[in-house]
């Protein structure tokens, strides 16, 4: 038994509390189970647990089911299966904030092309080793020059000119192919026709705006919309990459 702060996740078939340590809970875990069982319940238990302890809570919501918590609730059945864990049912929302790449349902997430950087990119793009180091070309030539990357029109007018001017870059950096440059250009048109361009511009989205507590001291649930984004998996994979990395 301990007395360290812990959140309080359910009850074993015993009748024993069941908790998650908060200096164990920057471990991996996996809430799985069949359809009704709970999951749902018990990532909101614990996204509103978090922040009952001061710590901001990032989850991505690809149902639409998570966002319940920003709201209170009181119902009758749940005060009497509280009661039964010998629990007090506390029905008071979570400070959340919604975001949404598309705009539509929370705050619009963007970030710039020169932050995401070649190598991230090049991994959302699925490219090649040839093809990536021709980008990374590409990102090397912006910064001699002093060009800020915003969206990917800039990255496309980029390789424009990277490939008009092959010749002249490749004698500094190395054979830069017009084969790996339209590669990139076809996978940009893919990234793009999945919603891509909603994600890239500005203004940048920066971690500090997640990572906020409200007034009261509670952490701040930021509850990313995924209904529609699980439909564009490479931009869902690349936005997810950008916020880890």
């Amino acid at each position: 038994m301990t007395d360290a702060p812990a959140l309080f996740l359910g009850q074993s078939f015993e009748g024993a509390p069941e908790r998650l340590l908060l200096n164990r809970a920057n471990r991996h875990g996996v809430v799985a189970g069949a359809t009704g069982t709970g999951k749902t319940v018990t990532l909101q238990i614990m996204a509103q647990g978090f922040s009952e302890a001061g710590v901001p809570v990032f989850c991505a919501d690809v149902k639409g089911d998570l966002s319940g918590i920003s709201q209170g609730g009181g119902v009758e059945k749940f005060a009497e299966r509280a009661g039964k864990m010998g629990l007090t049912l506390n029905g008071k929302s979570a400070p959340v904030v919604f975001w949404d790449l598309y705009g539509q349902k929370g705050h619009p997430i963007r970030a710039t092309v020169s932050d995401v950087g070649p190598v991230l990119l090049a991994r959302m793009l699925e490219l090649n080793d040839v093809q990536e180091g021709v980008l990374t070309v590409a990102f090397h030539v912006a910064d001699k020059e002093g060009l800020l990357l915003l969206d990917l029109e800039d990255l496309r007018a980029l390789l424009a000119y990277v490939g008009e001017n092959a010749q002249t870059i490749g004698r500094e950096v190395g054979n830069v192919s017009p084969t790996s440059i339209a590669a990139i250009q076809r996978a940009l048109l893919q990234l793009e026709q999945q919603g891509g361009k909603a994600f890239f511009g500005e203004p940048a989205l920066r971690l500090e705006d997640m990572m906020r507590t409200a007034l009261d001291g509670r952490g701040q649930v930021n509850v990313l919309d995924a209904t529609r984004l699980m439909n564009s998996p490479r931009l869902y994979a690349a936005f997810l990459l950008w916020l880890l990395s």
